[in-house]
């Protein structure tokens, strides 16, 4: 099943360049476009994609902004934040509004396209320095007492499941270490964050582990 895949860019050149790469690709199909971050909340319901790449940097309502607005009333929309430079505070801002994962808008499309599969399979694409940047902002909280009603929040299988996202894993690795499917995988996910009431794996992590 192709991977449906929306792009919200204000750039005319970069968001053609990027509907050309996604329609051109074998296992991807272009839901739609849309030039900033206002036309997003309007069409992005109704396109009902997989991933959308959301320009960071937008005019008027922000990418940002806009995701956070989207994710919470669309939770099973991953979006990748599309960016020119690796600006710290707007990665974190980004994912804590529950953004799935962020990509350099000068990824070569190879890369572009993995990312978006990578996505799509339950991973959270972002470099090296974000990740390891993500992982010492969590070592820097203080633990976090877990009280028996926290543990009544999340079964035993979920905990399991949100222990093994925590390392990085993907779906279909979390599937093969507890011997489940994938799509089971994906199930227990989504349960996780509606309990949690949290958009993406990082916020679940952070939420569970590091206050």
């Amino acid at each position: 099943m192709d991977i449906s895949v929306a792009i919200v860019e204000d750039n005319n050149d970069i968001r053609q360049a990027l509907e050309q790469i996604i329609t051109m690709a074998e296992g991807y199909t272009l839901a739609g476009s849309c030039i900033n971050g206002e036309e997003a909340l309007i069409k992005i319901p109704t396109l009902n994609p997989s991933v959308v790449l959301m320009d960071i940097s937008l005019g008027g309502i922000s990418g940002i902004e806009c995701v956070k607005i989207l994710k919470e009333k669309y939770p099973q929309i991953l979006f990748m934040m599309c960016t020119v430079y690796e600006e710290d505070e707007k990665i974190f801002e980004a994912l804590s509004a529950g953004a799935n994962g962020y990509i350099l808008k000068k990824t070569t499309p190879d890369k572009l396209l993995s990312s978006i599969k990578e996505l799509s399979a339950g991973g959270a694409p972002m470099s090296s320095q974000i990740a390891s940047k993500v992982v010492a902002a969590f070592k820097n909280k203080p633990a976090f007492n877990v009280s028996s009603d926290s543990l009544d929040v999340l079964s035993k299988r979920e905990i399991e499941i949100l222990t093994a996202l925590s390392k990085g894993l993907l779906y279909k690795e979390i599937g093969e270490e507890l011997f489940i499917s994938p799509q089971t995988v994906r199930k227990h996910v989504y349960h996780i964050y509606e309990k949690l009431h949290v958009g993406n794996r990082i916020q679940a992590v952070n939420k569970y582990f590091g206050r």
